[in-house]
């Protein structure tokens, strides 16, 4: 198990302009497992770690059955608003 003390080597360390221009390689990375720290100006500002496997996500419903092209989420917000306001 790895412990919060631990080093970060220097290429688990990336600049947010790199990561923006190289968006499809780290997120290629990550789906392979690996992590990193994300800096702006040479400060931490946020991590991005690969999604835990054990359920963490589940799909909730499907909206391409009702359209093929999926649902305009507007449409959706709107609705969800209206069932909150009446109840």
């Amino acid at each position: 198990m790895a412990t919060k003390n631990k080093k970060q080597k220097k290429e688990d360390i990336i600049g947010l302009k790199e990561l923006r221009l190289h968006m499809d390689k780290y997120i290629k990375k990550v789906h392979r497992g690996e992590s990193f720290t994300v800096v702006r100006r040479s400060r931490p500002v946020f991590r991005i770690t690969p999604p835990d496997e054990e359920g963490q996500w589940e799909v909730v419903t499907d909206f391409t059955q009702i359209n093929k092209n999926g649902v305009d989420a507007r449409k959706i917000l709107k609705e969800l608003r209206k069932l909150n306001a009446s109840s």
